[in-house]
């Protein structure tokens, strides 16, 4: 049985992709690639049916036949994203994750939320009907439109004792992390807290404690290798190790295109077969291909004079 998620989560949980062929139907042999090639790089965990698994794209039968492709494939703890309107459809996946062998499962707050009141009190209805499964809150207010402050998390984890994980991805958002990790050191329950936004504040965010990284950035090894150096102290390595890869991680996180580039890249490098976005989806023009090519070389020549 798989270790069940808990506060020591730490590393690289990479947000996984969803493979699919050229028709859009799900690619299941990339899957098993796919799950290799993060777990080579360096992945810790990984985290799948979340926005960079177009987990909105996928009907409920290919979702439960992803979890059951990625839990019997991978060696390191899987989390599954549940998000859903009704509390009931949250509670069909979540179990359906559990039973594959997931680790914990993922719930970010719906859009209509906007009083303290009501965040805490969905996410206490969320833990009720989760039972006993471990979850993450994932506070991604740029998509989600749910502000939620230090505050109101602590309110949460200290209602609700199997959610043991914040996946952080304010913007900006430095200053919550400080402000979480002071709570801890004032006595509060000890979370893990790993960080989105494609890693582009990886490196100031795990200096601010954060544990690790939850984010899709093409290149995994680079947040592995970044969380690894600050924690043992080479914080002057890490800064350079990071940015060598901003050119890259600048250009993956364009809103809109983000997805596509980072299949494209994830394809380049052999993790997929296929870089396919399920519709709708854009296309990425020559240009931009050109563009993603360019930055990929000058990138890998900036690592070799690293070494």
């Amino acid at each position: 049985m798989a270790k069940l998620l808990d506060e020591t989560a730490a590393g690289v949980f990479t947000i996984a992709a969803t493979p699919f062929l050229p028709d859009g139907t799900l690619d299941l042999e990339s899957i098993d690639r796919m799950v290799d090639f993060y777990e080579e790089k360096g992945a810790t965990g990984l985290t799948i049916l979340g926005i960079m698994g177009e987990a909105g794209k996928l009907s409920a039968e290919e979702s439960d036949v992803v979890i059951a492709r990625v839990t019997a494939r991978a060696s390191v703890p899987i989390i599954v994203g549940v998000s859903a309107p009704g509390l009931a459809a949250i509670k069909a996946l979540a179990d359906s994750a559990m039973d594959k062998g997931a680790a914990g499962v993922m719930v970010a707050p719906p859009g209509h939320l906007r009083t303290d009141d009501q965040i805490t009190g969905y996410f206490q209805m969320v833990a009720d009907v989760l039972g006993k499964a471990p979850w993450l809150i994932q506070d991604f207010p740029l998509v989600t439109g749910v502000q939620m402050s230090p505050k109101v998390i602590r309110a949460i984890f200290d209602s609700c004792p199997t959610a043991v994980m914040l996946k952080h991805e304010d913007w900006p958002g430095l200053d919550k992390i400080s402000t979480l990790r002071g709570q801890e050191a004032a006595g509060a329950r000890r979370v893990s807290i790993l960080c989105g936004n494609g890693g582009q504040f990886l490196l100031e965010e795990v200096l601010r404690g954060a544990d690790g990284a939850m984010t899709g950035f093409a290149y995994p090894e680079m947040m592995a290798d970044v969380v690894r150096l600050v924690k043992a102290g080479e914080e002057g390595r890490a800064r350079d190790l990071f940015d060598a890869y901003l050119p890259l991680i600048r250009y993956e996180s364009q809103p809109g295109l983000g997805l596509s580039i980072r299949k494209h890249i994830l394809a380049r490098r052999g993790a997929i077969a296929h870089p396919t976005v399920r519709r709708p989806g854009p296309a990425l023009s020559a240009a931009t291909l050109t563009e993603i090519e360019t930055l990929m070389t000058r990138q890998a020549a900036k690592l070799a004079n690293l070494v």
